[in-house]
């Protein structure tokens, strides 16, 4: 009894951990329509009273959990296969049992939608079964998880459409359209322009801010095609406008933007006028972007970092000029994570020293910016909170112009090269948050200082002394395989702490061929021997690749990024399967595969089939004359 009442404390603690602990009631219902059922729902037939463990009502849901504390418990099937609905069955399997009465709910009240889960194990060692009943009490096995993050206010609506429904979401059809989009645009801008790749997203983030000029008299009606006052130059003085009026600064800042915006106006071919198009390129393209992405990137709020997914599409079309130089773009799911990771405050200053397109800095901007409490808060988060260098001028023109497509006129952005500046000079701007996702596979022996460990050691440094850093780097970056990896690695320890790593889906950047994982520091606090570091497999992140689109978020992902979050910040058990907690040196290979151990208590049901699985090789070796392999040897070898 003891066991079950640890496990129950452990699911009250799962529906407190997603704000339904107030909606769930426990041993019956206060709910006057499904209190009625529950009064003839016995387990054992009888027709008199059934208590599942917890019975709550989400939106038009009725959620049912019922929980055993040992996982041999969790579901029984019939001679076909079926989830066992005998009297045993129901009685002694969670899954079973919360069949049981959600079929019961089914037939006596007028709910139309049930889950029933069963519930087995504990923290550590657990199943979470979920099952969809209809009002006609047919049911659908769904998939296991490991939270009920599905289940909450936000997300309940979203798993039924993907996971019962198995719709796409509106979310998955604007991943569709933008791709499309992007595709596009990318065959207008080659087709109609001639235009090399790096300078297509430079063409692209300049119209969008000439647009933004559209609510101070601008109108793509001024667009005429003039031979004397090109559409390419009309489409400059607006970003020049644009800029102006977004208080860009220092001057040298605003120069080198239109330096590389310049190829709007310099380039003939999209500033004269196309027969097939019946007007200039250059108008074309505006009036593309306006209908299709200005509206998107101008009112949308969320993270999703939309110049960065056309930088991306156009690259992966090109042949992936941007991998040449080692620029891996970060997904918006890990630039969000890395906010939940490090558990970003609005007070907190955040430096990103390998800006990219800025996903990471526009990522904290709407992370800090939602928890801030008064308008001073967000102002002072977008003028003073957010730093970033980028070395490529056209990325970096990228980034400066995507920060103020999101509000952030005046971010501190610099085109310089961060292994340049002196780590001492930038702790002096206070930021006590790194984010990086530094430039890939440069490094060899001919250039230490590019190894992706060298970019940790001096962002590190360039911290204020107790700041957290997070960075997503190649798993190889922690293998250390050279001395030099290895000197770095325990130059990094003797001045800082490793919080630990965790080892990410291989298809993180697809199509990429890189083997990610994210590493999470506490800079300017020398490693403690005794630190007990965190090695967790993530690559079942719940994102899967789809054809023709990429890398999606499946219905399973909030789920599994709920039990990440557990595990790292609130020390929730687990198996070692998952997380490993144990000591370091700078000679380990810094990841879960190289620390990992099974510690996973086999069920009776492992142990029959393990069995099962011998006595048929054994039989099958016999058969084939190879039954000497199992005679016993009974002569025992002299040490005489």
């Amino acid at each position: 009894m003891k066991n079950e009442a640890t496990t129950d404390l452990w699911v009250f603690e799962l529906l407190k951990e997603v704000n339904l602990d107030k909606i769930f009631d426990a041993q019956g219902s206060k709910n006057i329509e499904i209190d009625n059922a529950l009064k003839t729902a016995s387990k054992k037939g009888t027709g008199r009273v059934g208590r599942p463990e917890y019975v709550g009502v989400v939106k038009d849901f009725v959620i049912i959990i019922e929980d055993k504390a040992n996982l041999d418990k969790h579901i029984k099937r019939d001679k076909d296969n079926l989830i066992a609905l005998d009297t045993k069955s129901i009685t002694d399997f969670a899954v079973n049992g919360a069949l049981h009465y959600g079929l019961h709910i089914a037939k006596n009240t007028n709910y139309k939608k049930i889950i029933s889960i069963g519930i087995s194990g504990n923290e550590k060692n657990h199943k979470i079964s979920p099952i969809f009943i209809n009002e006609r009490g047919d049911y659908e096995e769904l998939s296991d998880l490991d939270t009920f993050i599905s289940f909450s206010l936000d997300n309940i609506d979203e798993y039924y459409t993907r996971e019962i429904l198995k719709e796409k979401t509106n979310s998955e059809k604007t991943t569709v359209e933008i791709l499309r989009d992007a595709e596009k645009l990318h065959n207008d801008l080659r087709n109609y322009g001639n235009i090399e790749d790096k300078n297509k997203p430079l063409i692209v983030s300049g119209i969008l801010l000439a647009l933004r000029e559209i609510e101070h008299g601008f109108s793509l009606e001024n667009l005429t095609g003039d031979d004397i006052v090109t559409d390419g130059q009309k489409i400059f003085n607006q970003i020049e406008n644009n800029l102006r009026r977004a208080n860009v600064a220092p001057e040298i800042k605003k120069d080198k933007l239109l330096s590389q915006f310049s190829i709007i106006k310099d380039s003939t071919k999209i500033n004269t006028l196309n027969s097939e198009l019946g007007k200039t390129p250059v108008k074309y393209f505006a009036e593309f972007l306006y209908q299709n992405i200005f509206q998107s990137i101008r009112y949308n709020n969320s993270a999703e970092d939309y110049l960065g997914r056309f930088y991306g599409e156009f690259m992966s079309y090109s042949g992936g000029d941007g991998q040449n130089l080692g620029i891996v773009l970060t997904p918006k799911h890990i630039t969000e994570l890395f906010c939940d990771l490090l558990e970003l405050q609005p007070t907190d200053k955040v430096l990103d020293p390998c800006t990219g397109t800025a996903g990471f800095l526009i990522a904290a901007m709407h992370n800090m910016v939602k928890k801030a409490k008064t308008e001073t808060e967000v102002t002072n988060i977008k003028k003073h909170q957010l730093f970033g260098i980028e070395e490529q001028p056209y990325m970096f023109t990228i980034a400066t112009t995507n920060m103020i497509l999101r509000g952030d006129g005046k971010s501190n952005l610099e085109n310089k090269d961060f292994l340049k500046e002196n780590p001492s000079k930038l702790q002096l701007k206070g930021c006590n948050v790194g984010m990086m996702n530094p430039p890939y596979s440069m490094g060899s022996k001919s250039n230490i200082h590019l190894y992706e460990i060298n970019f940790i050691k001096h962002l590190l440094e360039s911290i204020t002394v107790d700041g957290k850093v997070a960075v997503i780097v190649p798993q190889s970056t922690f293998t250390g395989k050279t001395k030099d990896e290895q000197h770095l690695k325990e130059a990094i320890l003797n001045k800082h702490t490793l919080e630990g790593v965790i080892t990410l889906n291989k298809n993180t950047f697809y199509g990429v061929g890189v083997n990610p994982c994210i590493a999470i520091f506490t800079a300017g606090v020398k490693h403690p021997k005794d630190k007990l570091c965190k090695f967790i497999n993530f690559e079942e992140d719940g994102y899967t690749v789809a054809k023709h689109i990429g890398l999606i978020e499946t219905v399973f992902a909030k789920d599994k990024k709920q039990h990440l979050l557990d595990v790292w910040l609130r020390e929730a058990e687990s198996t070692t399967k998952f997380c490993v907690k144990t000591t370091v040196e700078a000679s380990d290979e810094w990841l879960h595969s190289f620390y990992y151990f099974n510690d996973e208590i086999p069920t009776d049901d492992d142990f029959r089939n393990t069995i099962a699985d011998y006595l048929t090789f054994e039989v099958n070796m016999i058969t084939h004359g190879k039954g000497y392999l199992f005679e016993e040897n009974l002569e025992v070898e002299s040490n005489d």
